[in-house]
């Protein structure tokens, strides 16, 4: 199976696996296992948004386009990525965007915040920062008579 990806500025998830000539895309199995070597299955023939252009079957392999979604600031990875050559049998592993988790706990003293930066094939960065608590203030009923 070769997979070649298309870049579109798109907010849509795009999540993929493969279990032989079965793909499946966002929750929906597409069966290509009746495809013949040599034959094309038209765009309009399958209903999915996420397939671009037919579907053909070459020397038993089969070749498909998807849209790869991106963000606003796509990454270097999405402008132009490289097609999927035999995908393994699984999840598929798409060129993703950047996305950012961030926690917080409550510590004395303050709240500790780390965010952390999910890059595709990349070791996540992780950065700390502490936020005070506000001065607590005073109530005023600590007047003091002369």
């Amino acid at each position: 199976m070769n997979i070649t990806l298309v870049p579109q500025r798109n907010d849509n998830p795009l999540v993929v696996s493969r279990q032989g000539d079965v793909l499946t895309i966002n929750g929906e199995e597409f069966d290509f296992s009746s495809v013949p070597d040599g034959a094309t299955v038209p765009e309009d023939a399958i209903p999915c948004e996420c397939i671009l252009g037919p579907v053909h079957r070459v020397d038993g392999n089969l070749h498909l386009t998807l849209i790869l979604p991106r963000g606003p600031r796509p990454e270097p990875w999405q402008t132009d990525p490289e097609p999927i050559i035999d995908p393994p049998d699984g999840d598929i592993d798409l060129p993703t965007n950047t996305y950012q988790t961030v926690e917080t706990e409550k510590v004395e003293g303050g709240t500790r915040i780390t965010t952390t930066t999910h890059r595709w094939h990349q070791e996540p960065e992780v950065q700390e920062t502490f936020e005070p608590d506000p001065p607590k203030q005073d109530s005023g009923d600590n007047n003091v008579e002369a």
